[in-house]
Formats: C-alpha cells, structure tokens, sequence
C-alpha cells in the first residue's frame, strides 16, 4: 500500500502548506460581504470540475447560498470525449452563464485546474466584465506550464486560490513507467472550498444563526431546511 500512503501523504502536506490557508482570507471576505448584501455565489466549473459545485449545493453543513452552474453538455455522464471537446470551444460560457442571474453583488467561483480552456476563462471574463467579483480556482504550475500564448484563468480572476498542484494533476510517479496516477485537484479544491466556506459561515455567525443546510436527520432539519429553501429556491435553479 506504499503507493495509496504516497497519494495520501501528498495531499495532507498540500493542505497544510501555510499558504493554502492564508490564501482564503480575500476569497473569504468576498463572499461574506456579497452574503451579506443578499447576494449568492455560484460555483462554475467543466468536466469533473463541476463535481465541486454540486459537492456546495444542498448538502448537510454547507451554504444555502451556492448556486452551481450546470450544463449537461459540459459533463462527463452523457460524453466525457464530448464534454472535453465542447469546454476548449469558444463562444459557450456566454450561454451558459446566460441562464443563471449573477450581478454585481454576486460571487463567481471558477473552477479549471489547467486554467487555460476556453470555457472557464471566458466565463470569468464576462464575469469580471460584468462588475461580478470573480474566485478562480486553479493551478498556477499547470496554466504557465499549458498556457502557450492563450489567456490564462488566473490572470482574470479577482481573486486566485492556487491548489499547489503540479503540471497534468496527478501527483504518485508509478515505477517502471513515464505514468503519474492520483490526480489531486478534487481532493484538494473540495477541501479548499469547503474550508472557505466553514470560514464564512463562522463569520457570518456574529450576525446570527447564518443559512446553513442541517442533515435531514438531525433534530430541527426540517423547519430549518424547509426555510431556506423557500428563501433561495426563487434564485436557486436547482433547489
């Protein structure tokens, strides 16, 4: 089992890097302060990306406040060849982002850990052209390593929280081989968002019980969930 401790090792000392924490104090005050503005965050994100908005959304603990940014034609369950075709076309993002309300007092998380597909970065493009604040979730080893002369994620967003992870995501050399296995991108990006937002919910305490989703089988889960459902559900497509 060396090789499940070697992927298991890397991904601890990834996320006990001190910057890896220091990292979330903007991302943190920017959601707080749209929160409280009545605004929501949505999470965007192509391939298994989109996985990390869906880990956000309608769970025990988490915000009641996450929007994820959904298209079938940009995940894996219909067409993972697809999908991978469709998220490095330009042009898509603006439909997509089309269906969903976000403005100025909003939050847009992107999600891309290459950082360089044409889809997440012209979402946040449109996003930040928009006045919407602007979290890219990424790799800066992997985008400067990638990039070759095309916009990189990174360098649009308002906010960057780097994963640390090295170029091609995965992280365990296999003996014999040129091949790396144990990508690390959704471990470590669901570790980091959920961190951000245990963070924000902490800060957004001091105002009062903050919209937080309680599991259902818990005492008081349903008045608390059924409220914040008929809170967000008109904003929330996906509620």
């Amino acid at each position: 089992m060396e090789t499940a401790a070697r992927y298991l090792a890397d991904v601890a000392r990834l996320l006990t890097e001190p910057e890896m924490v220091a990292q979330l104090g903007p991302a943190v005050e920017a959601v707080v302060a749209s929160c409280r503005a009545g605004g929501l965050t949505y999470v965007f994100g192509t391939g298994h990306s989109h996985l990390l908005g869906l880990d956000l959304h309608y769970r025990a603990g988490g915000p009641a406040y996450t929007v994820p940014v959904l298209d079938e034609e940009l995940m894996l369950h219909k067409s993972a060849i697809a999908s991978g075709e469709r998220e490095r076309m330009t042009g898509v993002a603006a439909d997509v982002l089309d269906r969903y309300p976000i403005g100025p007092k909003d939050v847009l998380i992107v999600i891309s850990n290459s950082g360089v597909n044409a889809v997440p970065v012209e979402a946040a493009q449109i996003a930040s052209d928009a006045g919407v604040t602007v979290i890219a979730l990424t790799s800066r080893a992997y985008s400067q390593a990638s990039a070759k002369g095309r916009p990189i994620l990174a360098e649009i967003a308002t906010i960057v929280l780097d994963n640390g992870l090295p170029p091609g995501d995965a992280l365990v050399s296999l003996p014999g081989t040129d091949l790396k296995a144990g990508p690390g991108s959704t471990a470590i990006g669901a570790a980091l968002l959920q961190a951000l937002f245990a963070e924000v919910a902490s800060q957004l305490a001091t105002d009062g019980p903050p919209p937080i989703f309680r599991s259902s089988n818990m005492p008081g889960a349903a008045e608390n969930n059924r409220d914040l459902v008929e809170r967000y559900k008109p904003r929330n497509p996906h509620l």
